[in-house]
């Protein structure tokens, strides 16, 4: 089995992927291929990706059942812990916060006194 996940892939990417898999949602492509037509596939979406981003997972003989792979930016990176792979999350970058809806806090916001029940009652106007 071979997953293919893409994000902001140019058309063309898309229905060349299209040709070879089956699009089971919009940018989500499955099917199943011998490793190296699995490793050609993956050479193309690398090739045409441009700047959007990929990941890709397929059945292997690993502890999890799975090995999988990324491409472009992404904020996931794959890391080994003693032979399992394992999902890091690097820190968000200010195009992140920029790119963020109008509204969204970055940063918690202490709740104001008395909100909990403690301290003196919270004042509204």
């Amino acid at each position: 089995m071979l997953v293919i996940v893409v994000e902001n892939a140019p058309p063309r990417l898309r229905g060349r992927l299209a040709l070879w898999l089956a699009e089971i949602r919009a940018g989500v492509y499955v099917g199943v291929y011998s490793a190296r037509t699995r490793e050609r596939i993956w050479g193309e979406v690398v090739s045409l990706l441009g700047s959007g981003s990929a990941a890709i997972a397929w059945s292997a003989p690993t502890d999890s059942g799975f090995a999988f792979d990324t491409a472009g930016p992404n904020r996931r990176e794959p890391i080994d812990f003693d032979g399992l792979t394992l999902v890091q999350f690097s820190p968000p970058s200010e195009a992140d916060d920029r790119d963020r809806a109008p509204g969204f806090m970055s940063e918690p916001v202490e709740p104001p006194v008395g909100a909990d029940g403690g301290g003196d009652p919270v004042e509204t106007a």
